[in-house]
């Protein structure tokens, strides 16, 4: 049973290797800075490192020792997060970079508000968006 757990988690570490490379892609494509740092052979792990602006950037990490989101403002890390939480924090950044891209298409501008995710501290589980001011 062991070794078939580990082969699982093995293949869901591969799978967000992949993930996190098309995701720095996709981002970078978007104009937003992504970098994805692979160990190995590329199967092993890899850490995605995104710029939100205004000195906010957040780290995921991935490898066969674990899941990890950090969370960072100037520098200082805010917010450190493992396994299916890390999963989700990811999940909900993807969400909202991909819905900010979808408005800029649509209206052909940048959103105000600086168009990164609300830092979890100030808005912990929120999917929503910043609103802008008026």
């Amino acid at each position: 049973m062991f070794l078939r757990l580990a082969t699982q988690y093995r293949d869901v570490v591969t799978d967000l290797v992949m993930s996190l490379q098309a995701l720095a892609e996709s981002l970078r494509r978007a104009g937003v800075l992504a970098t994805c740092y692979l160990c190995g052979d590329g199967t092993e792990g890899a850490s995605l490192v995104v710029d939100l602006k205004d000195g906010h950037a957040v780290r995921f990490l991935v490898s066969e020792s674990g899941i990890r989101w950090v969370e960072m403002r100037h520098g200082i890390e805010l917010v450190n997060l493992d396994g299916a939480e890390a999963i989700q924090e990811l999940d909900r950044l993807s969400t909202h970079l991909h819905s900010l891209q979808q408005q800029r298409q649509s209206t052909g501008t940048t959103p105000r508000g600086g168009g990164h995710p609300p830092h979890r501290a100030e808005s912990p589980r929120s999917i929503n968006p910043p609103q802008a001011a008026n």
